[in-house]
């Protein structure tokens, strides 16, 4: 079985979602429902239900040993109570000779502007070239949600194109803008990963 993820910085830290972060989660996107809503494709009719987070936190650890998906949750450090004020899932993982994912993420709306985002991805960029050795990170945003472009800007995404009407987002399709981060290490994968043929998404 694989570690878990148990990154710590200076604010935040940030570790695999467990069962029992179901409650916390469903609390985040309870309190965070209108601040979202933007952002956020269309949802299963159970989303704010707990039903719906006990099996979206009980799929984290398999899919993370399946090496399909790193469901991540934010905790402020020495946050006592528990509290969730953040995610940020790698997803859609393909080994072989790309070696690559897409980085979702989301922030609590009274915890914007604080920093405490770009220090979380910090963490989670270096593990993800580091730990799971990927080469190459892509994550996408709509042109009006500035904070998301200025966050991956100062973590060093580079635009890379433009997509039209890429995803069906709070009831229309929406353009992205499509950005990657690119591991500055030159190493080629590992022959049990370069020759495997990528990895069913999730």
């Amino acid at each position: 079985m694989r570690s878990r993820p148990e990154l710590a910085g200076e604010r935040v830290r940030v570790a695999l979602v467990a069962g029992a972060d179901a409650a916390a989660l469903l609390a985040f996107h309870t309190r965070n429902r209108d601040h979202l809503k933007p952002w956020m494709p269309p949802l299963p009719a159970d989303f704010f239900r707990p039903r719906y987070w006990r099996r979206w936190a009980a799929e984290a650890r398999p899919l993370f040993d399946q090496d399909r998906a790193v469901r991540l949750a934010i905790r402020p450090d020495g946050g006592g109570d528990g509290a969730i004020i953040g995610q940020i899932n790698l997803s859609n993982i393909v080994r072989g000779p790309l070696q690559a994912c897409h980085l979702g993420y989301h922030i609590d709306r009274d915890a914007e502007g604080g920093g405490l985002m770009h220090e979380a991805m910090q963490l989670v960029t270096a593990w993800a070239f580091g730990r799971m050795g990927l080469h190459r990170l892509m994550a996408n945003y709509q042109p009006g949600n500035a904070r998301s472009a200025g966050l991956l800007e100062r973590l060093g995404f580079e635009v890379e194109g433009f997509a039209k009407a890429y995803l069906f987002i709070d009831g229309a399709w929406r353009d992205h803008v499509l950005t990657a981060l690119t591991n500055p290490d030159p190493t080629p994968p590992p022959a049990s990963t370069a020759t495997t043929a990528g990895r069913r998404p999730a």
